[in-house]
């Protein structure tokens, strides 16, 4: 190889012989097959460069030492020749650059064009199964199909020869068709004959009459010798008077066929008026009969009430009064002996009794105790008992809780009417108690005189105090009555025309004051009016049955005004109740018809008003909202809640003033 590649030994043959051969032998007359001729034995007479005699020499060398039935043999046959280009590139120095770049490229496409057959390999094998299987598959469907063809060829070869029966009856019944075509025609011949002799019979038979008609006519003729001619005439004329009479006839009886005569129409539709008449008046008595019957039930269902209700008190009466106590003894435990118990019981029953000498006992331990004991900080405890440890009692007299108290209320009605907003009272009430005590010292007061009020149950004041601050009785309820008793001491005023002071026992200005109330509660109250007075006096200081002692305490007259406003109210609920029947739960527009159904002057405001207090709500409209019946009525029983008109008529107005 490095002889093959010594520079020395290049040569340009054969190009360069055939140019210096072709110069030598230049004729320039000479034809063209001659020049050619010349040319070829020119060339045949040069021999072949050294360089290209190594190159074949080693190539043919390297040929015969190769083994050719290797596998790889056109990769191993290919080497010798890649060595062959590589002396002859590197020989060219000018063109070696391009002719390397050639070899480069061919050789990258080479070993491109390896690596996807090598890529493919698999890709052959792959083919090559599934080709087997592929053919295998064909065997197959062969076989299946070639099952599938023998039983379509059993089938082709069922249904020809039931087309070859079809054929056959087929045949049968067009030879039938043709004979019975013919039976067909001969019968058809027959018939026709047939008809023109029964037409001609016919004939025959109409002819006949005449024949016989005109006999008896030139008989009659000859015997009477009257004209045939008139008396057909007469015949045919008597036969068309007769066929419309009959037509006539049949015309009568399809337009009058259910038709009555009048006498039988006019005599039913009189007593169907009489019988009508006497149903309304039945209907209107049966009315008024039922509205009687629901007035009775109302009746008697209210007279079982106030049945039942007194039998209750007369039971209670009886356990109050089986056996009586001697309350004098009282006078003995009571500070101040007999004076103060006699002042303490007067007028009062034996339930109410007890409760003074509760209260006695109850404030007397009250005044021995120093301390109260905390109820804690907690949200379940009231806003002004909010207190760890022992509070300090500050041992009040009842008539200093009750001054306290109205000054609480004082404050509060002035500040509302000042700011225009309800407020709070356990707020407002620990509120004036640390403005006016003190932060330190509010709680002291508010619990002595929470166990004030809390014990004090017969003074108004402190009960009533007590009841709203604990939220079993609404702000409203207390307002009402102040506004009630406030409006009845203006209206006796207004009576007392001389300003005397004092109007007569039977005055009217109560029943004009509280039109609503019943007879016996008018009593009542004139009654309590008169509680003072001696048996011959008339005249009622008006004004003193307005007044308070020292601890709060109202005059009788208010007192029984303040308990009929209570049993009043629970009256008006309890109708409530009744007219809202089974009910267990119940919506605004229930609770509204119930209202208007048993005070039916109730306005629209008041209306409002009362179902804002059972569903407690602020809207306008809690139509959707749906309550328990108890619950409702344990929130109206709360407020200030009071029959705004009479009762309607139908109902229990027995007892009522202006019956």
């Amino acid at each position: 190889s490095s002889q093959l590649s010594a520079r020395g030994h290049w040569s340009t043959w054969p190009a360069f012989a055939s140019r210096q051969i072709f110069l030598r032998n230049h004729k320039p007359c000479g034809a063209p097959e001659e020049r050619q001729s010349s040319n070829k034995q020119a060339l045949l007479t040069i021999p072949k460069p050294r360089y290209l005699e190594q190159l074949e020499s080693y190539l043919r060398k390297e040929m015969q030492s190769l083994d050719l039935t290797k596998k790889n043999s056109q990769e191993l046959k290919l080497q010798p020749y890649r060595e062959v280009f590589e002396f002859f590139i590197d020989s060219l120095k000018t063109y070696k650059p391009l002719l390397s770049a050639i070899k480069n490229e061919y050789e990258v496409t080479l070993a491109h064009q390896k690596k996807t057959i090598r890529a493919l390999e698999p890709l052959k094998a792959m083919v090559t199964i599934v080709s087997e299987e592929c053919a295998q598959q064909i065997l197959e469907l062969q076989e299946k199909e070639k099952d599938e063809i023998n039983v379509l060829k059993q089938e082709k070869q069922q249904l020809l020869k039931f087309i070859d029966n079809m054929k056959e009856e087929k045949d049968s019944l067009q030879t039938q068709v043709e004979y019975l075509q013919m039976s067909i025609g001969e019968e058809y011949v027959r018939y026709l004959n047939e008809y023109g002799a029964r037409k001609l019979l016919l004939a025959k038979l109409n002819d006949m009459p005449n024949e016989r008609l005109d006999r008896m006519c030139h008989q009659v003729q000859d015997i009477k010798g009257e004209d045939v001619v008139k008396l057909t005439l007469e015949l045919k004329v008597a036969r068309q008077d007769l066929t419309k009479a009959q037509v006539k006839l049949n015309t009568m009886i399809a337009d009058y066929g259910d038709v009555v005569p009048r006498r039988d129409f006019e005599s039913l539709e009189k007593k169907y008026s009489d019988l009508l008449q006497e149903m309304k008046t039945l209907q209107k008595d049966s009315d008024q009969l039922r509205k009687e019957y629901e007035t009775l039930l109302e009746i008697h269902r209210e007279t079982v009430e106030e049945r039942d209700n007194l039998s209750t008190e007369l039971q209670q009466v009886q356990r109050n009064c089986t056996p009586r106590p001697n309350w004098a003894k009282c006078s003995e435990v009571i500070p101040s002996g007999a004076e103060r118990w006699g002042c303490l019981a007067e007028g009062k029953t034996s339930d109410q009794l007890v409760d003074v000498l509760l209260e006695e006992i109850g404030t007397r331990v009250l005044k021995e105790i120093n301390v109260f004991p905390g109820w804690g900080k907690g949200d379940e405890v009231p806003v002004y008992l909010r207190h760890e440890g022992e509070v300090k009692n500050k041992k009040l007299t009842k008539k200093d809780a009750v001054n306290i108290l109205k000054d609480v209320w004082k404050e509060k009605i002035a500040l509302e009417q000042q700011t225009g907003k309800r407020s709070s009272l356990p707020n407002f009430f620990l509120s004036y108690l640390q403005k006016k005590y003190g932060d330190a010292a509010a709680m002291e007061w508010s619990y002595t005189l929470y166990e004030n009020m809390r014990l004090c149950r017969s003074n108004y004041i402190l009960s009533s105090f007590y009841d709203i601050l604990t939220g079993k009785v609404g702000e409203e309820q207390y307002h009402g009555q102040n506004q009630l008793i406030s409006n009845l001491q203006k209206e006796l005023a207004a009576c007392d025309s001389s300003n005397s002071g004092s109007l007569s026992s039977k005055h009217t200005a109560l029943r004009e004051a509280f039109p609503l109330k019943r007879k016996q509660s008018i009593q009542e109250l004139v009654d309590a009016s008169q509680y003072k007075l001696g048996s011959t006096e008339d005249l009622i200081d008006y004004m003193s049955l307005f007044k308070e002692d020292v601890e709060g305490n109202a005059e009788p007259f208010v007192a029984k005004l303040r308990s009929q406003y209570v049993r009043e109210k629970q009256e008006y609920l309890r109708q409530l109740k009744n007219k809202l029947g089974d009910l267990t739960l119940v919506t605004a527009d229930d609770l509204k018809a119930a209202f208007c159904m048993i005070d039916p002057d109730i306005d629209a405001r008041t209306l409002v008003t009362y179902v804002g207090l059972a569903y407690q709500a602020q809207r306008e409209q809690p139509d959707q909202e749906v309550i328990p019946v108890e619950t409702a009525l344990e929130r109206l029983l709360a407020g200030d809640v009071r029959r705004v008109g009479p009762l309607p008529r139908g109902g229990s107005m027995t007892n009522f003033q202006g019956e």
